[in-house]
């Protein structure tokens, strides 16, 4: 097989992927043709090629653990799911789904339950990141539409990034802002987030507003623009409704600058500063994302920014508009085939009999769900209450992004009837599976997904399905045929699943919905593998796609909402027994829960352990040090992680990444810690302020190990594990050893008494112990501990595992716990896409008197693929000039 286009199954900018496969392997770039990246991928995306071994796959179907035939799996799924039917209805059964399966598997999916099961009980992980602005959207313009494309970005004159870490969630976006700028330096930039993120590296301006104030904040610009006369009153007037009260809400809860900037805990002159630069610039996108959503008042937040678009007119026009940007490769495809619990396909409403109607008599369905179903925290209480019997999982590890997460694991292990759907063989949640069935993964997938900007693009398979595994489509329809809808599941292709779809999405449309992919609704499989990325609903919009370019929403009288809003305080304040803020979010190299960048060496280099991020000053108050164990705790749980001082976090906040899970950390489930509270009209959970409180972690020894061959970890009291190059990273912390040092280190390294080569260094007076595993004269092995928490470089140690022969001076070393070279340590790695190290940097800039990161890039090549770590040297050369000032 050649070259193959197809789409990164990442974050939801939607990157085209060009993939040749030959026999010498599998090599992947940007697809220079693709129109949301022009050839430019991420770290993540550049390391795909990383990611599609067949180590930890599932590849067989089981029951109860043991390994069983298609046919048997699927008739005891579609047996049971039909026995407790019968038992005590509908409602009983659920299907929770993921914005990384693809949209003709969400489409079989949705159709099955609320068209043949009668039931909405089928809702997705992208609730937990877009939920809010679905419900935002729908509320303003009668139909969850993003109004703003990519191209956008380079014709605006402001862009306002609300709660989004753009250049580490969507680096791909935020380069194209970067090149906007450099080409345009009167472009000018804010950013509104409480943590000084990368993001702030480009910002003209950064307002590090309190968690949960934005609605403060955007009523108080609504106000502004109205009371200095910013009112596009002809726009107003002929294309929206409600102004009038959502203008005194914003007046009477925030009209005044000094009241709302100590509301939001900011300057109020940056504050007045940041209102008169939107006031007198027109070309204005505000781009929001998670920060935003995953609140308890998410979706007014959603709306409050909204008004703020419409009392301008700034919206169905060139370089303005409000711009939500998707977190997941598929959930803007989920939302069109209806994933949600209170939505049906094609963009209709579950709540409308008109829809309900349309959609039974265009399925020939024999029955409609009536009434939403639950959504994602309340169905998995209705699991713990053993009201849903039988819950079928797909694609999605909610053990680990759930809120409240142990309490979903209480749920599953009190349900009934338990399927996972997978390509993950290991996952927090699929332990707790009664049935698990093989899902195709990346490369193997074949359909199609919508991005942020509302272009479809074509995943394309270029390697075969793994073992027994099949498309999610075919797994759904295959159960559907068993419980006895036969005819109407029969699909053979993803072409077919694809044509009825976009059938669907014209039928009885006549103009009344924006989704409308009709002109595909004839393609055949030839013009369906063929197909380029198109964005909706570019053949039948006023202007080259150009969503409300006249003026015209989708609400019945095709005018937009104003939407009043009030602010609300988040529902768990912090207290004198939990006094910070945690905020969850994602990483710059990791995704999800690491099922998947996890498998990359190259990806789990950067930030290689669970952390908790503080400000110095609270660090202080806790009685903890930068580098020590600490245990977080809020009143839904506890984890254990490694303290760190970005200088990025304001006081009386922490943050955590939500990636890891129990395979790779013996406590680090963020997830766990979350509360369950929900925004009351989009069921999104509140990730970004829960109150915890922050503890020393006592240990009397640290320490790592690296390993070819797995370790056993049992005597650590903590532990985390990430692949490096040809072997396993394990860090460890621990109360007491267990026997004999030596033994207890062949222990965890599984190396056996009669291994001859076996070098260690024992320091009982500092406590210090060092052994390492030499089998051929080539390294199989090492450990070092130490009672602190500062111990060698592990880059160093890295490079001696690519090596065939040890030398005299690396045996040495090790035993000295220090390369006798010191230019053999990169230090840690800052550029993951050429695996170029902070050591390495700076002593290029010192040789070279580098002044500028293109100047670095120019030698070693770091930052010049993503340039996510651009921030980060930017960073190193401040720091570098201030030193050398200093001196």
């Amino acid at each position: 097989m050649s070259l193959v286009r197809t789409t990164c199954p990442y974050c939801g900018v939607g990157c085209g992927v060009l993939v040749n496969r030959t026999p010498e392997g599998v090599t992947v770039s940007g697809d220079p043709e693709h129109p949301a990246n022009f050839g430019r991928l991420c770290s993540k995306g550049s390391a795909l090629a990383d990611t599609i071994d067949l180590d930890g796959r599932l590849l067989k179907a089981s029951i109860q653990g043991r390994d069983v035939e298609w046919d048997e799996a699927l008739d005891h799924v579609a047996t049971q799911f039909k026995r407790i039917i019968e038992e005590h209805g509908p409602d009983s059964v659920a299907l929770y789904v993921s914005g990384q399966i693809l949209t003709e598997d969400y489409y079989v999916a949705n159709k099955f339950v609320k068209g043949y099961l009668g039931s909405a009980n089928i809702d997705t992980n992208s609730r937990l990141c877009m939920s809010s602005a679905v419900a935002g959207h729908k509320r303003a313009f009668g139909e969850d539409i993003v109004p703003v494309d990519y191209e956008d970005l380079s014709k605006a004159d402001l862009i306002v990034l609300v709660g989004s870490n753009t250049a580490w969630c969507h680096p791909v976006v935020f380069q194209r802002i970067v090149k906007a700028k450099e080409e345009r330096p009167e472009l000018k930039v804010v950013v509104i987030d409480p943590r000084r993120t990368a993001t702030c590296d480009l910002a003209d301006m950064h307002l590090p507003v309190k968690a949960g104030t934005d609605v403060w904040l955007f009523n108080g610009l609504l106000s502004f623009l109205n009371r200095h006369g910013v009112v596009n009153t002809a726009f107003v007037s002929a294309h929206t409704q409600d102004s009038s009260r959502a203008l005194v809400v914003a007046d009477n809860t925030a009209g005044e600058i000094t009241a709302v900037a100590k509301q939001c805990g900011i300057d109020p002159t940056l504050l007045g500063e940041f209102y008169r630069l939107f006031a007198l610039t027109p070309k204005t996108i505000t781009l929001f994302s998670q920060g935003v959503n995953q609140s308890s008042s998410g979706t007014d937040k959603v709306n409050s920014i909204i008004n703020c678009h419409l009392l301008t007119g700034r919206i169905g026009q060139a370089g303005m508009g409000p711009f939500s940007i998707t977190g997941q490769p598929n959930a803007m495809g989920g939302r069109e085939v209806g994933g949600l619990a209170n939505m049906l396909a094609a963009h209709m409403d579950l709540g409308n009999a008109e829809h309900r109607s349309t959609v039974q008599r265009f399925w020939d369905s024999p029955k409609i769900a009536s009434q939403q179903g639950l959504k994602a925290v309340d169905l998995f209480e209705a699991i713990h209450e053993r009201r849903v019997k039988a819950v079928w999982i797909m694609a999605t590890n909610p053990l680990v992004s759930m809120p409240d997460a142990d309490k979903v694991r209480e749920a599953l292990e009190r349900c009934e009837l338990v399927v996972v759907s997978d390509c993950v063989a290991r996952t927090d949640t699929a332990k707790y599976a009664h049935v698990l069935l093989p899902a195709v993964g990346w490369g193997e997938k074949d359909g199609t997904v919508t991005n942020s900007e509302r272009c479809i693009s074509r995943q394309r398979a270029f390697l075969p399905a793994a073992g027994d595994a099949k498309p999610d489509w075919w797994i759904i329809s295959q159960v559907a045929q068993r419980m006895g809808f036969k005819r109407d599941f029969a699909y053979q292709s993803a072409q077919e699943i694809f044509v009825e779809h976009a059938k669907l999405s014209a039928f009885e449309n006549d103009s009344k919905r924006a989704f409308d992919i009709g002109t595909y609704a004839n393609i055949d499989v030839k013009q369906f593998d063929d197909m380029q990325p198109f964005q909706w609903p570019s053949p039948v919009a006023p202007v080259k796609g150009r969503l409300f370019a006249d003026g015209r929403f989708y609400h019945p009288d095709g005018k937009a909402r104003f939407v009043a809003t009030t602010p609300r305080k988040p529902v768990n304040a912090v207290d004198e027994e939990f006094p910070f803020v945690l905020n969850t979010g994602r990483i710059r190299d990791q995704w999800h829960t690491m099922t998947r960048t996890a498998k990359s060496a190259k990806l789990s280099q950067h930030l290689p352990e669970p952390y908790i991020d503080m400000h110095p000053q609270d660090v202080l108050l806790c009685g903890v040090r930068t580098g020590d164990l600490v245990r977080v705790t809020s009143r839904w749980g506890s984890m254990v992680v490694r303290l760190r001082t970005s200088g990025e976090m304001p006081r009386r906040m922490v943050f955590v990444p939500i990636h890891w899970n129990a395979q790779n950390s013996s406590d680090a489930r963020v997830g766990a810690l979350v509360n369950p509270i929900v925004d009351p009209i989009s069921g999104e959970p509140e990730f970004k302020h829960t109150p915890v409180r922050v503890e020393p972690f006592v240990v009397s020894w640290h320490g790592f190990a690296l390993s070819r061959a797995s370790a056993t970890m049992t005597d650590a009291a903590w532990w985390t594990e990430i692949k490096g190059e040809q072997f396993m990273r394990y860090e460890l912390a621990g109360r007491r050893v267990h026997g004999d040092r030596s033994q207890w280190a062949r222990r965890i390294l599984n190396a056996t008494a009669d291994d001859a080569d076996w070098l260690e260094f024992v320091d009982n007076n500092a406590g210090s112990y060092r052994a390492v595993h030499i089998v051929a004269d080539r390294i199989e092995s090492c450990i070092f501990v130490s009672p602190r928490p500062d111990l060698p470089s592990r880059n160093w140690l890295a490079g001696l595992f690519a090596k065939e022969k040890l030398d005299d001076a690396d045996r040495a070393g090790l035993l000295m716990g220090q390369s006798p070279d010191p230019a053999a340590d990169p230090g840690a790695t800052v550029c993951s896409c050429f695996g170029v190290g902070r050591k390495t940097i700076c002593s290029a800039i010192a040789k070279n008197n580098l002044s500028t990161h293109q100047q670095i890039g120019a030698l070693l090549k770091a930052g010049t693929n993503c340039g996510s770590c651009i921030p980060e040297l930017k960073a190193i050369l401040a720091e570098q000039k201030y030193e050398e000032g200093a001196a």
